[in-house]
């Protein structure tokens, strides 16, 4: 699972930093660039995923803690982003507010459940076989 961690974590690098290059090359002239720093969102979620993995990967004596933090950081980030699937209508409708933002919050949804039923499933698989 560390692997796994760290593919997501990298995938959610790349998200935050396309967004937010993406959100930075759109803004308006005049308007602070602070106002794009919400994009990075998923990146810093991704670091966090990323190191975790790492340090499972390094410390097998803590191994189990180290992906278990994993996992909360990854329940955090679904929570924290889906709303953005009550969006979507207003998105397809072609009435949202900011529809590039919607986007990035619905895949970053979408990574983070995806990570969290992986990791779920594995703990599980895990106490099936007796290695927990």
């Amino acid at each position: 699972m560390p692997k796994t961690a760290i593919t997501f974590g990298v995938l959610l690098i790349l998200l935050g930093l396309g967004a937010f290059g993406y959100a930075f090359s759109t803004l308006p002239p005049g308007e602070p660039a602070s106002r794009v720093v919400t994009a990075l969102i998923p990146a810093i979620f991704g670091v966090l995923l990323a190191l975790l993995g790492f340090a499972a990967s390094a410390m097998e004596n803590l191994r189990k803690h180290l992906m278990h933090g994993a996992v909360l950081i990854g329940l955090l980030g679904f929570l924290g982003t889906v709303s953005s699937v009550l969006k979507l209508p207003a998105l397809f409708a072609g009435t949202a507010e900011r529809p590039a933002a919607v986007v990035v919050q619905f895949i970053t949804a979408m990574l983070c459940v995806i990570f969290v039923a992986l990791c779920v499933k594995s703990f599980i698989d895990a106490r099936r076989a007796g290695t927990v």
